[in-house]
């Protein structure tokens, strides 16, 4: 038959030892955290101010309507271009600026959970050996001798929270913690705005660029039957270095949309963290995948689907328990610690028997007698700070109508430049061929046909410019606005992965 292990006489009594002194811990951490949680907190309640902004946004006739909100509209829903999704999502795998964001949240979230751990008990374990020799004078029996002591302790500290100064300072390191965080929903937004913008004034410039080319080769053409025109003397030399300088005049303007689009693209490849793809699509085949209409809602949306503004809500959150904590520091701060273990001249009987046990406990009260007003400037810091805390949520209310103000006023006027641009080419477009008739009639000089030519051309590039700065203008009103909430929270997804 086979025989159940037994337990050693040595290890019998350590197990029962561990377990007593653990029970007893255990049962005191119960019995004062009940005394705890009772205290009372000096952090005033946070009562946030009133927006100070208007209720409607100025000139917008819908605003008043409330509903459809932006943040509803998901970020693939509005850059429906496919090449432009995938720039947005290697930007933020990539980008630094929007890891470091991320990494302060991580490091907000530490900070928050070490406060934290302040409202607990701190238990500790200690063992040690020690030896050493008594000589004759101190000894009780007469004999100097020499003696071996081992011990094991368990001890515990823990501040008794009467007046709430450690849940301030918790409170105060969750709301920095939750502040962080909207600060890099906020970046992660940013980015995906600047990413947008940026992609689409490449667009931009390649519309612009491909028209230059037309235009440079209309003119090589031009400058080369002027040319021949004045070998044959069918015409002035006059007019063949007219000719030859509207070419130029184009060729100069190349040259720039190129620097322009090369600069371009080193702006997107640092803000999408590796080389930018290479994409060769003009401004006309992604205006189409850009939600035209957005809904502006009221201004009060905002407090909701900004989160600069949440943020900065946090903020004077964390500032009102930063009173609280500087208010407690008036009173005492009561500690409790204890120490319950064995000692012992023998280690195999260090747990064995309760003479071996040894156990204190103290609590103390620490409280301010004087300190030359530094408690009172303290509590005067930090209600100064909660005022700036106050201002600068107001600050970023302010902050956000304007820009929702401001992209709506440019919707409107870049939507009318757009149209009387499309206009205006569409007269010198005309204006440009009934010159060239009268020039081959010979009832026109041919710096009449230079001007038609040259107007068109800069017509052609303020249309592409205008119609770039609409599309531009959608992207910021639809950050302004919010939007974008799937997209923060699929990149929280990310990072916490």
């Amino acid at each position: 038959m086979t025989r159940s292990p037994e337990i050693s006489p040595v290890r019998r009594p350590v197990a029962r030892g561990l377990r007593r002194t653990l029970i007893i811990a255990y049962g005191g951490a119960l019995t004062i955290s009940a005394l705890a949680v009772s205290g009372c907190s000096f952090a005033p309640p946070t009562v946030l101010p009133e927006p100070p902004v208007a209720a409607v946004w100025p000139g917008n006739a819908a605003s008043g309507e409330s509903g459809g909100a932006v943040d509803q509209i998901g970020w693939r829903t509005f850059f429906a271009e496919p090449a432009l999704q995938a720039v947005i999502q290697q930007a933020l795998e990539n980008n630094r600026d929007l890891r470091i964001a991320t990494l302060r949240v991580e490091q907000a979230r530490a900070a928050w959970r070490i406060q934290r751990s302040g409202r607990f008990p701190t238990v500790g374990a200690e063992a040690g050996i020690g030896r050493g020799q008594t000589p004759i004078d101190l000894s009780v029996t007469g004999r100097s001798f020499t003696a071996t002591q081992y011990s094991a302790d368990l001890d515990l500290s823990w501040e008794l929270d009467f007046w709430g100064r450690v849940r301030n300072l918790e409170g105060s390191a969750l709301e920095s913690f939750l502040a962080t965080d909207e600060a890099r929903q906020a970046a992660t937004l940013s980015l995906t705005s600047a990413v947008a913008r940026t992609w689409l004034q490449q667009r931009e410039l390649d519309e612009r660029i491909a028209l230059a080319d037309q235009t440079l080769t209309t003119r090589r053409e031009a400058a080369r039957i002027a040319r021949r025109r004045h070998e044959i003397g069918s015409s002035s030399r006059f007019d063949m270095i007219q000719a030859d300088s509207l070419l130029a005049q184009a060729e100069g303007e190349r040259v720039a949309l190129i620097q322009a689009r090369e600069q371009t693209t080193n702006a997107l490849t640092l803000l999408i963290g590796a080389p930018a793809p290479i994409t060769a699509l003009p401004l006309s085949q992604v205006e189409t995948a850009l939600s035209a209409d957005l809904p502006a809602g009221l201004p009060s949306d905002l407090l909701i689907t900004r989160p600069d503004i949440r943020a900065a809500e946090h903020q004077l959150r964390g500032a009102n328990a930063d009173i609280g904590v500087a208010r407690a520091a008036y009173f005492p701060r009561i500690a409790l610690t204890g120490l319950l273990g064995s000692a012992t001249t023998d280690l195999d009987h260090l747990f064995d028997g309760t003479d071996n046990r040894k156990w204190t406990f103290a609590g103390g009260a620490t409280a301010p007698i004087f300190n030359a007003g530094r408690i009172h400037a303290n509590v005067a810091a930090a209600r100064a700070q909660r005022e700036i805390a106050v201002a600068q949520y107001e600050r970023a209310i302010q902050s956000a109508f304007r820009e929702v103000a401001d992209g709506l006023a440019a919707q409107r006027g870049l939507t009318e430049q757009v149209e009387v641009r499309r206009r205006v080419l569409a007269s010198l477009t005309e204006r440009s061929r009934l010159a060239g008739l009268r020039y081959g009639s010979g009832a026109a000089a041919y710096i009449e046909v230079l001007d038609a030519e040259r107007d068109r051309f800069a017509a052609e590039q303020a249309l592409a410019s205008a119609r770039g700065a609409l599309l531009a203008n959608r992207v910021t009103l639809y950050a302004a606005l919010g939007g974008g909430a799937d997209l923060v929270e699929q990149n929280s997804g990310q990072a916490r992965r």
